[in-house]
C-alpha cells in the first residue's frame, strides 16, 4: 500500500515484516475503526471521503509549522510593545495616594455619608512637575517622574471581594474562567524572544487570592499562558526550577523533541488533534529553548551596583529590576504582584510601609526605561482591585483603617501610548464615588489593548461556538490618556 505522508515520517525497522524496508509510522498506530476501514471497508471509506472535506481527513503536520509565539502583527500601529502591570493586591487606598480630597480632611472625624466617620488621609498631597499632578507623599519618589504619570481616578468595579475583583481585574471575568490579560496579548501579538515565554508573572512567594486564574489561558491554547516564578527563592537556579537538564546534552534533547512531534503528527492525521497534548508539546519547547537565556535574564547580580542600589533592597525592587531585564529581551508582559494592600486598621504605619517597599524601585524602573529608550515602547501599570471607603472602617478599631469601596479607586499609567502629566475622571467630594468620565475594568482592558495596537472588538477567538473577547460585550478606549 503506498503510503500518502511525506518520506520525512519513514523509519526502517529491522523488526518489520519488510525487514529493510521503508514503513510509514502511521502503520504502527491504526485504530480499530482505522484497521476495519483498511481490510474490510476500504470502499466506505472512499464514499464519505467525498462527503468531507480535505481538511477534515487529513489534520495540518506539526511540524515545520510557525510557533504560536512567534511575533504577530498588530490591528494597527501601537506605540507599546510591551507591559509590566505591577498589581497592588489588596486595594489600595485611593484616597491615600492619588486622589486628594481636602474636603474630607477638613470633615475629619465627623459625620458623613449618612451616619459613617470621615477619616481624613493622614498624608500629604502636593504638586508636581509642569503638569502640576497631585501626588501623596506616600509616592515622594515615582511623583518625580508626575509628568510621565497619567492617573485614572475615576476607576469602579462591579464587587468588592478580594478573590473576585482581583481574577475580574485579570480575566474581564466575574463568572466563568476566561484568559487573563497577558494570555490575550500573547495570543495577539506573540512575542519577541522565543526563548522566553512571552508571559511572565512574578510573585513573592505564595499565590494571590484567585491564584492561577488570574494568569490563565482558559480556552486559549495552554502555550499563552504566564509562567509563574517565585521571586523569594535565594537564587536563580531555586527561581527557575528544573530548567537545566544535566542528563541528556542539547543536540539529544533536540532530537527527543523532534521525534515526539513527529509521533504527535502522527496521532494528530489518524485520529484528531488534542489541545492538552499540543499545549504539553509547546511547553517542552519553550523549556527546552528557555536553557539558553532563563537563567541569564534573571540573574539581577549582572546589573552594574549602581543600578542594584537605586532599585533598592526591596523585595519589589528585585521583581522590577527582572521585569525590565524581561522587556528588554522581548517578553510581551511582566506582571509583578504586590500584595498586602488591604488595610482595615493603622493606615498611615501600614500604607506608609507598602508604599515605600514600592516607590523607589516604581521610581527607579520609570527612570532606567527612560535612560534605555525602552519607555516610550513600554506601558507600565500600577493599581489594585478596587478603592476604600472615605470612612473609617466598620469594625472600629481604635487606630482605624479604611473598608472596601467598588464605586472608586485609582490606577496610574505610564510609557508607550500614554500621555503624561494627565488626571481622568474624578470621585465626588469625599472620593466616596468615580462621578466623572467613568472607568470600568472592561475600558482599562480596552485601553491597554488599544495602547499596543490591539483593538478590543477585533481580538476574538472561538470557543463552544461563540466569539470571545477579553472586554465580553463592553468597554471602551480612555482616549483622554492617550498620547
Amino acid at each position: 500500500m503506498s503510503s500518502p505522508h511525506d518520506s520525512s515520517d519513514q523509519l526502517t525497522h529491522p523488526d518489520h515484516p519488510c525487514c529493510g524496508v521503508s514503513t510509514d509510522l502511521a502503520d504502527y498506530f491504526l485504530t480499530r475503526r482505522q484497521f476495519l476501514n483498511r481490510v474490510g471497508m476500504g470502499m466506505g471509506g472512499l464514499s464519505l471521503a467525498h462527503l468531507l472535506s480535505p481538511s477534515d481527513l487529513l489534520a495540518a503536520p506539526v511540524k515545520g509549522a510557525t510557533s504560536p509565539l512567534a511575533p504577530k502583527p498588530a490591528h494597527f500601529a501601537g506605540k507599546a510593545k510591551a507591559v509590566i502591570h505591577i498589581f497592588a493586591q489588596g486595594a489600595p487606598s485611593h484616597l491615600d495616594t492619588w486622589d486628594p480630597k481636602p474636603t474630607l480632611s477638613r470633615m475629619d472625624g465627623k459625620t458623613i455619608l449618612g451616619n459613617e466617620i470621615a477619616l481624613g488621609s493622614p498624608f500629604t498631597f502636593q504638586k508636581y512637575g509642569k503638569s502640576g499632578l497631585e501626588v501623596s507623599s506616600a509616592f515622594a519618589k515615582t511623583a518625580a517622574y508626575a509628568d510621565d504619570l497619567a492617573v485614572i481616578r475615576s476607576m469602579w468595579t462591579d464587587i468588592p471581594a478580594h478573590e473576585v475583583a482581583t481574577v475580574f481585574m485579570n480575566t474581564g471575568s466575574l463568572r466563568i474562567a476566561k484568559p487573563s490579560l497577558g494570555s490575550w496579548l500573547v495570543y495577539g501579538l506573540g512575542t519577541e524572544n522565543q526563548n522566553l515565554p512571552g508571559f511572565i508573572t512574578l510573585r513573592g512567594g505564595g499565590q494571590p487570592p484567585g491564584g492561577a486564574t488570574n494568569y490563565q489561558s482558559a480556552f486559549l491554547p495552554g502555550v499563552y499562558q504566564g509562567t509563574s516564578i517565585n521571586t523569594q527563592a535565594p537564587s536563580v537556579p531555586q527561581m527557575i526550577q528544573n530548567i537545566r537538564n544535566t542528563y541528556v546534552n542539547a543536540k539529544e534533547q533536540r532530537r527527543q523533541l523532534d521525534l515526539i512531534h513527529q509521533l504527535n503528527d502522527v496521532h494528530a492525521r489518524n485520529l484528531q488533534r488534542d489541545a492538552a497534548l499540543e499545549t504539553r508539546l509547546e511547553s517542552y519547547e519553550v523549556a527546552f529553548r528557555m536553557q539558553a537565556e532563563s537563567l541569564d535574564a534573571f540573574d539581577i547580580n549582572k546589573e552594574p551596583e549602581s543600578v542594584r542600589a537605586a532599585y533598592g533592597t526591596s523585595e519589589q525592587g528585585k521583581q522590577l529590576l527582572i521585569a525590565r531585564r524581561l522587556v528588554e529581551r522581548g517578553v510581551r508582559m511582566v506582571q509583578v504582584w504586590h500584595t498586602g494592600w488591604d488595610h482595615h486598621q493603622q493606615l498611615e504605619t501600614r500604607l506608609g510601609n507598602k508604599a515605600r517597599e514600592i516607590d523607589q524601585p516604581l521610581a527607579a524602573l520609570l527612570g532606567d526605561l527612560k535612560q534605555r529608550g525602552l519607555l516610550d515602547s513600554t506601558l507600565v501599570i500600577w493599581g489594585g482591585e478596587f478603592g476604600r471607603k472615605a470612612t473609617r472602617d466598620r469594625n472600629g478599631y481604635d487606630n482605624p483603617g479604611r473598608d472596601h469601596n467598588a464605586k472608586a479607586f485609582s490606577v496610574v499609567m505610564a510609557g508607550g501610548g500614554v500621555k503624561g502629566g494627565t488626571v481622568h475622571g474624578a470621585t465626588d467630594e469625599f472620593g466616596s464615588a468615580a462621578i466623572q468620565d467613568k472607568v470600568h475594568p472592561h475600558d482599562l482592558h480596552a485601553t491597554i489593548l488599544h495602547c499596543l495596537g490591539l483593538n478590543h472588538e477585533k481580538l476574538t477567538y472561538r470557543f463552544n461556538g461563540r466569539d470571545f473577547r477579553l472586554t465580553d460585550v463592553a468597554g471602551n478606549v480612555v482616549r483622554n490618556i492617550l498620547a
